[in-house]
Protein backbone atom coordinates (compact mmCIF):
# COMPACT_ATOMS: atom_id res chain seq x y z
CA UNK A 1 0.00 0.00 0.00
CA UNK A 2 1.18 3.38 -0.81
CA UNK A 3 1.79 6.27 1.78
CA UNK A 4 -0.93 7.93 -0.22
CA UNK A 5 -3.43 5.38 0.08
CA UNK A 6 -2.57 5.11 3.74
CA UNK A 7 -3.29 8.74 4.47
CA UNK A 8 -6.27 8.13 2.42
CA UNK A 9 -7.46 5.72 5.07
CA UNK A 10 -6.42 7.27 8.61
CA UNK A 11 -8.01 10.47 7.81
CA UNK A 12 -8.86 11.20 11.22
CA UNK A 13 -6.10 11.75 14.21
CA UNK A 14 -6.37 11.45 17.54
CA UNK A 15 -6.38 15.36 18.30
CA UNK A 16 -9.00 15.58 16.04
CA UNK A 17 -10.82 12.63 17.64
CA UNK A 18 -10.84 14.15 21.13
CA UNK A 19 -11.83 17.59 19.61
CA UNK A 20 -14.39 17.21 17.47
CA UNK A 21 -17.86 18.47 18.57
CA UNK A 22 -19.80 18.79 15.57
CA UNK A 23 -22.85 16.58 14.61
CA UNK A 24 -22.86 13.66 12.01
CA UNK A 25 -20.24 10.85 10.76
CA UNK A 26 -16.61 11.65 10.20
CA UNK A 27 -15.06 8.96 8.24
CA UNK A 28 -11.32 7.59 8.64
CA UNK A 29 -11.65 5.06 5.76
CA UNK A 30 -12.82 2.05 4.51
CA UNK A 31 -15.94 2.18 6.34
CA UNK A 32 -14.90 3.10 9.81
CA UNK A 33 -16.62 6.46 10.94
CA UNK A 34 -16.68 8.36 13.85
CA UNK A 35 -20.33 9.10 15.01
CA UNK A 36 -20.80 12.59 16.80
CA UNK A 37 -24.44 12.74 18.30
CA UNK A 38 -26.18 15.96 19.17
CA UNK A 39 -25.29 15.19 22.51
CA UNK A 40 -22.03 15.17 22.25
CA UNK A 41 -21.53 11.30 22.77
CA UNK A 42 -18.71 9.75 20.36
CA UNK A 43 -19.27 6.16 19.01
CA UNK A 44 -17.17 4.00 16.95
CA UNK A 45 -18.75 1.49 14.12
CA UNK A 46 -18.22 -0.14 11.04
CA UNK A 47 -19.98 -0.20 7.06
CA UNK A 48 -19.51 -3.13 5.31
CA UNK A 49 -21.09 -5.19 2.51
CA UNK A 50 -22.10 -8.42 3.79
CA UNK A 51 -23.78 -10.89 1.38
CA UNK A 52 -25.00 -8.10 -0.58
CA UNK A 53 -26.62 -5.88 1.63
CA UNK A 54 -24.96 -2.69 3.69
CA UNK A 55 -24.50 -3.80 7.41
CA UNK A 56 -23.61 -1.22 10.25
CA UNK A 57 -21.21 -2.84 13.45
CA UNK A 58 -20.89 -0.62 16.71
CA UNK A 59 -17.64 -0.73 17.60
CA UNK A 60 -17.61 1.22 21.33
CA UNK A 61 -17.85 4.62 22.36
CA UNK A 62 -14.60 6.62 22.62
CA UNK A 63 -14.26 6.77 26.25
CA UNK A 64 -13.73 2.78 25.98
CA UNK A 65 -12.42 2.40 22.34
CA UNK A 66 -9.32 4.67 21.41
CA UNK A 67 -8.87 5.17 17.71
CA UNK A 68 -6.02 2.97 17.24
CA UNK A 69 -8.33 0.05 18.70
CA UNK A 70 -11.38 1.21 16.74
CA UNK A 71 -8.97 0.72 13.33
CA UNK A 72 -7.72 -2.59 14.74
CA UNK A 73 -11.51 -4.19 15.30
CA UNK A 74 -12.42 -2.58 11.88
CA UNK A 75 -9.37 -4.58 10.12
CA UNK A 76 -10.66 -8.06 11.86
CA UNK A 77 -14.25 -7.62 11.21
CA UNK A 78 -12.97 -6.45 7.26
CA UNK A 79 -11.05 -9.89 7.15
CA UNK A 80 -13.85 -12.13 8.33
CA UNK A 81 -16.68 -10.36 5.71
CA UNK A 82 -13.57 -11.32 2.96
CA UNK A 83 -13.53 -14.74 4.13
CA UNK A 84 -17.26 -15.06 3.23
CA UNK A 85 -18.27 -14.66 7.07
CA UNK A 86 -20.42 -13.11 9.36
CA UNK A 87 -18.64 -10.74 11.34
CA UNK A 88 -21.71 -10.76 14.32
CA UNK A 89 -21.97 -14.63 14.32
CA UNK A 90 -18.28 -14.70 14.79
CA UNK A 91 -18.07 -11.48 17.24
CA UNK A 92 -20.66 -13.36 19.09
CA UNK A 93 -19.16 -17.00 19.31
CA UNK A 94 -16.20 -14.54 20.50
CA UNK A 95 -18.13 -13.48 23.28
CA UNK A 96 -19.85 -16.28 24.57
CA UNK A 97 -18.52 -17.15 27.94
CA UNK A 98 -17.60 -21.35 27.86
CA UNK A 99 -17.02 -22.97 31.59
CA UNK A 100 -13.86 -25.04 32.01
CA UNK A 101 -14.67 -28.50 32.67
CA UNK A 102 -14.57 -28.13 36.32
CA UNK A 103 -16.84 -25.21 36.30
CA UNK A 104 -19.40 -27.29 34.12
CA UNK A 105 -19.26 -30.56 36.13
CA UNK A 106 -19.88 -27.99 39.88
CA UNK A 107 -23.14 -26.51 37.80
CA UNK A 108 -24.25 -30.71 36.94
CA UNK A 109 -23.49 -31.50 40.04
CA UNK A 110 -25.51 -28.11 42.11
CA UNK A 111 -28.27 -28.70 39.35
CA UNK A 112 -28.50 -32.85 39.80
CA UNK A 113 -28.14 -33.35 43.40
CA UNK A 114 -31.18 -31.36 44.38
CA UNK A 115 -33.12 -34.29 43.32
CA UNK A 116 -30.46 -37.19 44.31
CA UNK A 117 -32.07 -38.26 48.16
CA UNK A 118 -28.64 -40.14 49.24
CA UNK A 119 -26.19 -37.31 50.23
CA UNK A 120 -23.12 -40.02 50.15
CA UNK A 121 -24.22 -40.59 46.45
CA UNK A 122 -23.97 -36.36 46.02
CA UNK A 123 -20.89 -36.07 47.78
CA UNK A 124 -19.48 -39.85 45.80
CA UNK A 125 -20.29 -38.40 42.27
CA UNK A 126 -18.49 -34.91 42.62
CA UNK A 127 -14.86 -36.83 44.49
CA UNK A 128 -14.86 -38.97 41.57
CA UNK A 129 -14.46 -36.20 39.15
CA UNK A 130 -12.21 -34.52 41.84
CA UNK A 131 -10.18 -37.13 41.95
CA UNK A 132 -9.55 -38.36 38.48
CA UNK A 133 -11.13 -35.59 35.86
CA UNK A 134 -10.62 -32.42 37.16
CA UNK A 135 -6.28 -33.24 37.47
CA UNK A 136 -6.72 -33.87 33.80
CA UNK A 137 -8.74 -31.69 31.80
CA UNK A 138 -10.21 -29.64 34.93
CA UNK A 139 -9.10 -26.29 34.07
CA UNK A 140 -9.82 -27.10 29.71
CA UNK A 141 -12.74 -25.05 28.24
CA UNK A 142 -15.44 -27.81 28.24
CA UNK A 143 -15.33 -27.27 24.16
CA UNK A 144 -12.01 -28.13 23.68
CA UNK A 145 -11.74 -31.55 25.32
CA UNK A 146 -11.94 -34.69 23.07
CA UNK A 147 -11.71 -37.69 23.42
CA UNK A 148 -8.07 -38.40 23.87
CA UNK A 149 -8.02 -36.37 26.80
CA UNK A 150 -11.34 -38.91 28.51
CA UNK A 151 -9.24 -41.91 27.48
CA UNK A 152 -6.20 -40.18 29.53
CA UNK A 153 -8.73 -40.52 32.71
CA UNK A 154 -9.83 -43.60 32.20
CA UNK A 155 -7.20 -45.95 31.18
CA UNK A 156 -5.42 -45.80 34.37
CA UNK A 157 -8.56 -46.99 36.53
CA UNK A 158 -10.42 -49.40 33.98
CA UNK A 159 -9.11 -52.49 35.02
CA UNK A 160 -7.57 -51.79 38.30
CA UNK A 161 -11.36 -50.16 39.48
CA UNK A 162 -13.77 -50.89 36.47
CA UNK A 163 -16.75 -49.93 38.76
CA UNK A 164 -15.80 -46.35 39.75
CA UNK A 165 -14.34 -46.34 35.89
CA UNK A 166 -17.73 -47.38 34.73
CA UNK A 167 -19.16 -44.90 36.99
CA UNK A 168 -16.83 -42.11 36.21
CA UNK A 169 -17.47 -42.37 32.82
CA UNK A 170 -21.26 -41.99 33.12
CA UNK A 171 -20.20 -38.83 34.72
CA UNK A 172 -18.31 -37.21 32.42
CA UNK A 173 -20.72 -38.17 30.06
CA UNK A 174 -23.47 -36.63 31.70
CA UNK A 175 -20.82 -33.25 32.01
CA UNK A 176 -20.85 -32.96 28.10
CA UNK A 177 -24.27 -33.77 27.47
CA UNK A 178 -25.33 -30.51 29.61
CA UNK A 179 -22.52 -28.45 28.32
CA UNK A 180 -23.98 -29.25 24.92
CA UNK A 181 -27.82 -28.59 25.72
CA UNK A 182 -26.43 -25.33 27.18
CA UNK A 183 -25.17 -24.35 23.63
CA UNK A 184 -21.06 -24.60 25.64
CA UNK A 185 -20.05 -27.05 22.76
CA UNK A 186 -21.28 -28.98 19.73
CA UNK A 187 -20.52 -31.73 18.09
CA UNK A 188 -20.23 -35.65 19.58
CA UNK A 189 -19.73 -36.24 22.96
CA UNK A 190 -16.12 -37.73 23.40
CA UNK A 191 -17.41 -40.00 25.87
CA UNK A 192 -19.52 -42.03 22.92
CA UNK A 193 -16.86 -44.73 21.83
CA UNK A 194 -14.16 -45.13 24.30
CA UNK A 195 -15.40 -48.00 25.49
CA UNK A 196 -14.48 -49.98 22.25
CA UNK A 197 -10.99 -49.08 22.33
CA UNK A 198 -10.66 -49.60 26.11
CA UNK A 199 -9.59 -53.51 27.15
CA UNK A 200 -12.59 -55.47 28.51
CA UNK A 201 -13.46 -55.36 31.45
CA UNK A 202 -13.59 -58.67 33.50
CA UNK A 203 -17.08 -60.11 35.12
CA UNK A 204 -17.96 -58.35 37.85
CA UNK A 205 -19.10 -60.79 40.71
CA UNK A 206 -17.62 -58.81 43.68
CA UNK A 207 -19.95 -59.27 46.72
CA UNK A 208 -20.24 -58.14 50.32
CA UNK A 209 -18.00 -60.43 52.43
CA UNK A 210 -20.40 -62.42 54.85
CA UNK A 211 -19.94 -63.95 58.10
CA UNK A 212 -20.94 -67.78 57.79
CA UNK A 213 -24.41 -68.15 59.29
CA UNK A 214 -23.41 -70.88 61.79
CA UNK A 215 -20.76 -67.78 63.05
CA UNK A 216 -23.13 -65.26 63.66
CA UNK A 217 -24.30 -66.00 67.15
CA UNK A 218 -20.68 -66.25 68.11
CA UNK A 219 -19.73 -62.31 66.40
CA UNK A 220 -23.02 -60.59 68.36
CA UNK A 221 -21.78 -62.75 71.55
CA UNK A 222 -17.99 -60.97 71.42
CA UNK A 223 -20.19 -57.94 70.12
CA UNK A 224 -21.73 -57.34 73.80
CA UNK A 225 -18.70 -58.18 75.61
CA UNK A 226 -17.63 -54.99 73.73
CA UNK A 227 -19.48 -52.69 75.35
CA UNK A 228 -16.84 -51.70 78.60
CA UNK A 229 -14.47 -51.23 75.86
CA UNK A 230 -16.32 -48.76 72.78
CA UNK A 231 -19.26 -46.55 72.59
CA UNK A 232 -22.23 -48.63 73.42
CA UNK A 233 -24.54 -47.03 71.13
CA UNK A 234 -22.14 -48.44 68.12
CA UNK A 235 -22.52 -51.75 69.29
CA UNK A 236 -26.25 -51.88 69.88
CA UNK A 237 -27.12 -49.81 66.18
CA UNK A 238 -24.57 -53.26 65.18
CA UNK A 239 -26.54 -55.73 66.80
CA UNK A 240 -29.80 -54.02 65.40
CA UNK A 241 -28.60 -54.01 61.52
CA UNK A 242 -27.88 -57.83 62.19
CA UNK A 243 -30.89 -58.94 64.14
CA UNK A 244 -33.31 -56.57 61.29
CA UNK A 245 -31.17 -57.99 58.34
CA UNK A 246 -31.61 -54.13 57.01
CA UNK A 247 -29.21 -51.87 55.11
CA UNK A 248 -26.40 -49.89 56.95
CA UNK A 249 -28.19 -46.62 56.02
CA UNK A 250 -31.58 -47.65 56.98
CA UNK A 251 -30.25 -48.43 60.44
CA UNK A 252 -28.26 -45.69 60.85
CA UNK A 253 -30.78 -43.09 59.80
CA UNK A 254 -33.46 -44.52 61.72
CA UNK A 255 -35.61 -42.12 63.94
CA UNK A 256 -38.25 -42.75 66.54
CA UNK A 257 -41.48 -41.89 64.96
CA UNK A 258 -41.18 -44.63 62.51
CA UNK A 259 -40.94 -46.76 65.47
CA UNK A 260 -44.09 -48.41 66.89
CA UNK A 261 -44.29 -49.76 69.98
CA UNK A 262 -47.73 -51.05 69.83
CA UNK A 263 -47.53 -52.61 66.44
CA UNK A 264 -44.07 -53.89 67.09
CA UNK A 265 -43.10 -52.32 63.46
CA UNK A 266 -40.78 -50.16 62.37
CA UNK A 267 -41.04 -48.41 59.02
CA UNK A 268 -38.74 -47.01 56.76
CA UNK A 269 -39.47 -44.16 54.63
CA UNK A 270 -39.99 -44.27 50.85
CA UNK A 271 -36.96 -41.40 51.08
CA UNK A 272 -34.56 -43.44 52.41
CA UNK A 273 -35.33 -46.98 51.61
CA UNK A 274 -33.51 -48.34 47.86
CA UNK A 275 -37.49 -49.62 46.85
CA UNK A 276 -38.49 -46.06 46.46
CA UNK A 277 -41.62 -47.62 49.31
CA UNK A 278 -42.50 -47.57 52.86
CA UNK A 279 -41.04 -50.20 53.73
CA UNK A 280 -42.60 -52.09 57.24
CA UNK A 281 -40.01 -54.67 59.40
CA UNK A 282 -41.78 -56.90 62.15
CA UNK A 283 -39.72 -56.33 65.19
CA UNK A 284 -38.66 -59.48 67.84
CA UNK A 285 -38.29 -58.85 71.50
CA UNK A 286 -34.53 -58.08 71.31
CA UNK A 287 -35.26 -55.46 68.63
CA UNK A 288 -37.22 -53.65 71.40
CA UNK A 289 -34.97 -54.35 74.05
CA UNK A 290 -32.25 -52.50 71.94
CA UNK A 291 -34.30 -49.62 71.03
CA UNK A 292 -35.13 -49.17 74.97
CA UNK A 293 -31.73 -49.06 75.59
CA UNK A 294 -30.94 -46.66 72.97
CA UNK A 295 -33.99 -44.20 73.77
CA UNK A 296 -31.99 -43.66 77.48
CA UNK A 297 -29.01 -43.16 75.54
CA UNK A 298 -30.61 -40.86 72.68
CA UNK A 299 -31.05 -37.90 74.68
CA UNK A 300 -34.17 -36.40 73.09
CA UNK A 301 -32.37 -36.56 69.47
CA UNK A 302 -34.93 -37.60 66.03
CA UNK A 303 -32.51 -40.21 65.52
CA UNK A 304 -32.53 -43.80 67.28
CA UNK A 305 -28.89 -44.43 67.04
CA UNK A 306 -26.92 -40.92 67.87
CA UNK A 307 -22.69 -40.45 67.76
CA UNK A 308 -22.51 -38.70 71.08
CA UNK A 309 -19.32 -36.36 69.86
CA UNK A 310 -21.17 -35.41 66.91
CA UNK A 311 -24.97 -35.09 68.21
CA UNK A 312 -25.39 -36.90 64.45
CA UNK A 313 -26.22 -40.37 62.96
CA UNK A 314 -23.46 -42.67 62.79
CA UNK A 315 -21.29 -43.22 59.39
CA UNK A 316 -20.99 -46.33 58.07
CA UNK A 317 -16.90 -46.32 59.32
CA UNK A 318 -18.76 -46.66 62.67
CA UNK A 319 -19.57 -50.33 61.39
CA UNK A 320 -16.62 -51.02 60.00
CA UNK A 321 -13.95 -49.90 62.55
CA UNK A 322 -15.55 -51.96 64.46
CA UNK A 323 -15.14 -55.28 62.14
CA UNK A 324 -11.37 -54.36 61.84
CA UNK A 325 -11.33 -54.03 65.62
CA UNK A 326 -12.28 -57.61 66.41
CA UNK A 327 -10.57 -58.74 63.58
CA UNK A 328 -6.93 -57.40 64.94
CA UNK A 329 -7.93 -58.72 68.34
CA UNK A 330 -8.25 -62.30 65.98
CA UNK A 331 -12.31 -62.41 66.71
CA UNK A 332 -12.50 -62.74 63.42
CA UNK A 333 -10.69 -65.02 60.93
CA UNK A 334 -12.05 -63.46 57.87
CA UNK A 335 -12.41 -60.23 56.30
CA UNK A 336 -16.06 -59.46 56.60
CA UNK A 337 -18.34 -56.11 55.16
CA UNK A 338 -21.46 -55.03 57.63
CA UNK A 339 -23.95 -55.21 54.65
CA UNK A 340 -22.95 -59.18 54.36
CA UNK A 341 -24.69 -60.05 57.21
CA UNK A 342 -27.82 -59.99 55.32
CA UNK A 343 -26.40 -62.28 53.03
CA UNK A 344 -25.73 -64.70 56.08
CA UNK A 345 -29.46 -64.19 57.41
CA UNK A 346 -30.70 -65.27 53.73
CA UNK A 347 -28.33 -68.44 53.80
CA UNK A 348 -29.87 -69.31 57.21
CA UNK A 349 -33.20 -68.75 55.93
CA UNK A 350 -32.62 -70.67 53.15
CA UNK A 351 -31.03 -73.95 54.45
CA UNK A 352 -32.98 -73.81 58.44
CA UNK A 353 -36.36 -72.43 57.38
CA UNK A 354 -39.32 -73.93 55.08
CA UNK A 355 -40.77 -69.84 54.20
CA UNK A 356 -42.00 -69.59 51.26
CA UNK A 357 -39.25 -68.03 48.59
CA UNK A 358 -41.63 -65.10 48.58
CA UNK A 359 -41.77 -64.78 52.32
CA UNK A 360 -37.75 -64.62 52.69
CA UNK A 361 -37.06 -62.26 49.64
CA UNK A 362 -39.61 -59.84 51.30
CA UNK A 363 -37.79 -60.40 54.51
CA UNK A 364 -34.59 -58.73 52.92
CA UNK A 365 -36.92 -56.22 51.23
CA UNK A 366 -35.44 -57.17 48.08
CA UNK A 367 -37.24 -55.64 45.20
CA UNK A 368 -39.34 -57.80 42.50
CA UNK A 369 -37.93 -56.51 39.15
CA UNK A 370 -40.76 -58.90 37.55
CA UNK A 371 -43.40 -55.87 37.01
CA UNK A 372 -45.62 -59.02 36.00
CA UNK A 373 -45.26 -60.64 39.52
CA UNK A 374 -45.16 -57.53 41.56
CA UNK A 375 -48.89 -56.33 40.03
CA UNK A 376 -50.16 -59.66 41.93
CA UNK A 377 -48.34 -59.07 45.09
CA UNK A 378 -50.62 -57.16 47.17
CA UNK A 379 -49.95 -58.00 50.76
CA UNK A 380 -46.25 -57.48 52.23
CA UNK A 381 -46.08 -60.70 54.31
CA UNK A 382 -45.98 -59.00 57.49
CA UNK A 383 -47.27 -61.78 59.90
CA UNK A 384 -45.10 -64.75 58.27
CA UNK A 385 -42.34 -62.32 58.24
CA UNK A 386 -42.51 -61.58 62.32
CA UNK A 387 -42.12 -65.47 62.60
CA UNK A 388 -39.41 -65.45 60.48
CA UNK A 389 -37.83 -62.51 62.19
CA UNK A 390 -38.48 -64.21 65.79
CA UNK A 391 -36.80 -67.45 64.57
CA UNK A 392 -33.47 -65.19 63.29
CA UNK A 393 -33.48 -63.10 66.26
CA UNK A 394 -33.52 -66.38 68.27
CA UNK A 395 -30.94 -68.27 66.52
CA UNK A 396 -28.46 -65.26 66.09
CA UNK A 397 -29.18 -64.43 70.09
CA UNK A 398 -28.51 -67.53 71.43
CA UNK A 399 -31.44 -67.57 72.72
CA UNK A 400 -31.74 -70.79 74.24
CA UNK A 401 -28.44 -69.83 76.77
CA UNK A 402 -28.49 -66.83 78.70
CA UNK A 403 -29.10 -63.28 77.16
CA UNK A 404 -26.49 -60.20 77.45
CA UNK A 405 -28.02 -57.05 77.79
CA UNK A 406 -25.97 -53.89 77.29
CA UNK A 407 -27.12 -51.53 79.81
CA UNK A 408 -26.60 -47.49 80.06
CA UNK A 409 -23.55 -46.57 81.93
CA UNK A 410 -24.53 -44.54 85.48
CA UNK A 411 -21.71 -42.35 85.22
Amino acid sequence: MTATGKQQQNRLSAVFVRSVTKAGRHLDGNGLYLNVSSTGAKRWFLRVVVEGRRRDFGLGGLSVVSLAEAREEATKLRKIVQRNGDPLAERAKEKRIVLTFEEAAREVHKEQSATWRNDKHKQQWINTLSDYAFPIFGNLRVDNIGTPEVLRVLNPIWLTKPETARRLRQRIHKVFQWAKAKGLRSGDNPVDGVVEVLPKQPANDKHHPSLPYKDVPKFIKNLRSDYKKTNRVTLLAFEFLILTATRTKDTRYAKWDEISWKDKTWSVPDSRHKSGKVFRLPLASRQIEILKEAQKLSEGSPYVFINPDTRKPYSENAFIDQVKSMEKRNLLDIHISPHGFRSSCRTWAEERTNFPFAVKEKFLSHVETNKVVAAYKQTDHLEKRRELMDLWTRFATEEHGEVITIHANKN
